[in-house]
């Protein structure tokens, strides 16, 4: 089969409406988007609603331009019905086939007409000669997917399963897997590049949050399509990123692979701004590159298999990448040079790729004190920082040069003590403590951010009582508990993480690009996303 080479990447939009009468709108609303529309029919809440949209299937054919993907998956491979295998025949080869054949006259007499529609059947449906003769003649009214779905993990004969599905003469094989780590994207994109050798068309996306890598990067790399839904209410599969999020915020019609890849390491990471930010800031500069998050427990791992120019199992155009919480220090043994202020922080945020390299940084530190310029003088000020993680280790450092004095509140006083005698700060005990009479309390723990959480403070406006400023480096949301207890404390400035967020990001887009950056159109970014939220 000859490879479909499109300068547009192709996104398919998923239809799963429960009643027929929603369809309609639903298909309007997707074909402002989609490539192709994929009209799941195993959604349909009952048969009488399957009856309905069967009757409405010739006016929406003639209607509409897109091509379509008909689907209608068993529960086993991620569908909503319990199908098992002849009823998945009767419904292709008695109810489907007349609409499709009728459809196919009419292209056939029309040649302006609707382009060739697709069929998604399971690889099961392929195993034995039972119905060979029904497929092969569905066959010649569409373009049949072999589909093989995996929610679990990688299965290990990925590429078995792949020359089964490619073994049915003129099928397109897909195949979904749920990816656990940024690192099960690699069989993926090793499937992408050997279909691509071999002049075959095929879909290949790893699901969940961490595999966005292959949605993303997919069509540059040879997927016939990726699948963006409606939005992320109407996702049809874990981690199903929004086709305006494709389109709009990682410019996929733009990705190749000459493109500059950048991401953001960590665990979690789809709450951070840092997407929204940093492709914001390549679009104004005109800049071919994408910035993808990176979700990882295993920063090692990443950095030995995906990252380092001398080990990496993946041929791409990485030019660096964020690192946020929890693997600001574990990532440093992984790195061939560390700047001093990293170094001495003992944590690292920005990893640039230099020639067979990789080089660590620390924007944190000079970031991380400029929200407060104009507010306060540091010099000889009583400083209360909770936390001890990289985070804090960065506002520790730029506190000490700054000569405020600086007391570390922490639960687990063992941590906290080595960074205490290390930046020259005193130790206290959190639990029940009083933040009277200091100038300026920060929070440089992630406890506030979006999630599980949000709802959870490191003072409460008794402790917060008499302190004068409270700054959160939290960012989403960017009204915190923390921030509102302070208020309710009476301090006479509240200061949010954004700013903070802001100005490290930009120091991190210059180390990549050698590029001024765009900070207020970062802000603008920012502000966009947390306002939608």
């Amino acid at each position: 089969m000859t490879p479909i080479n499109n300068s547009r990447a192709r996104i398919c939009v998923p239809i799963c409406v429960r009643r027929a009468d929603d369809l309609a709108a639903a298909i309007e609303c997707a074909a402002q988007l989609a490539d192709l529309i994929e009209l799941r029919l195993d959604c349909l809440e009952d048969d009488a609603q399957l009856d309905a949209v069967i009757l409405q299937l010739p006016a929406i054919l003639r209607e509409h331009a897109r091509p379509f993907i008909f689907t209608f998956r068993p529960a086993e491979q991620g569908g909503h019905r319990a199908l098992d295998a002849a009823t998945r025949m009767d419904f292709w080869t008695r109810r489907l086939h007349p609409i499709l054949e009728e459809s196919t006259k009419r292209t056939d007499a029309d040649r302006n007409s609707a382009p060739r529609h697709f069929v998604d059947l399971e690889l099961d449906l392929f195993d034995g000669p039972r119905w060979r003769d029904a497929l092969a003649s569905l066959s010649k009214l569409v373009t049949l997917i072999v589909s093989q779905h995996d929610f679990a993990g990688i299965p290990v004969d990925l590429e078995s399963i792949y020359e089964r599905a490619a073994n049915v003469h003129g099928a397109i094989p897909k195949l979904a897997v749920r990816a656990a780590d940024i690192t099960d994207c690699l069989p993926v994109l090793r499937l992408l590049e050997r279909a691509r050798r071999e002049g075959r068309d095929v879909i290949a996306v790893a699901m969940g949050e961490a595999g966005l890598l292959t949605r993303v990067l997919g069509p540059s790399r040879g997927a016939l399509l990726t699948y963006g839904s409606l939005d992320l209410l109407h996702a049809t599969a874990p981690g199903q990123s929004s086709a305006r999020d494709l389109r709009e915020l990682y410019r996929i019609d733009s990705i190749s692979e000459r493109t500059s890849i950048t991401g953001l390491v960590g665990w979690p990471v789809a709450h951070s701004l840092s997407p929204q930010m940093h492709n914001a800031a390549f679009a104004a500069r005109g800049i071919d590159g994408v910035y993808i998050p990176f979700e990882t427990r295993d920063v090692r791992a990443f950095a030995r298999r995906m990252a380092h120019p001398r080990t990496r199992e993946l041929e791409w155009n990485l030019r660096g990448f964020s690192v946020t919480a929890p693997h600001k220090s574990a990532i440093i043994e992984e790195l061939d040079e560390i700047d001093a202020a990293a170094r001495e922080i003992g944590a690292v945020n920005t990893v640039v790729c230099v020639g067979d390299a990789l080089c660590g940084y620390n924007t944190d530190a000079d970031a991380s004190l400029a929200p407060l310029r104009g507010l306060i003088d540091l010099k000889g000020a009583r400083v209360a920082l909770v936390g001890a993680g990289g985070a804090a280790r960065a506002v520790l450092w730029r506190l000490r040069e700054s000569n405020a004095r600086t007391a570390i509140f922490a639960r687990d006083n063992e941590q906290a003590r080595a960074v205490a005698e290390l930046f020259g700060a005193s130790l206290c005990q959190l639990e029940g403590a009083s933040f009277d009479g200091f100038d300026l309390v920060i929070n440089a723990t992630p406890l506030g951010t979006r999630g599980a959480h949000e709802g959870e403070t490191v003072a409460t406006a008794e402790q917060l009582q008499g302190a004068r400023i409270a700054y959160d480096l939290v960012y989403n949301p960017a009204e915190t508990r923390f921030l509102r207890e302070a208020r309710a404390a009476g301090c006479e400035a509240v200061v949010g993480g954004l700013a903070m967020l802001i100005a490290q990001a930009a120091a991190q887009f210059e180390l990549w690009t050698g590029t001024t950056a765009p900070p207020e159109v970062m802000r603008a970014a920012a502000e966009r996303k947390l306002s939608s939220e």
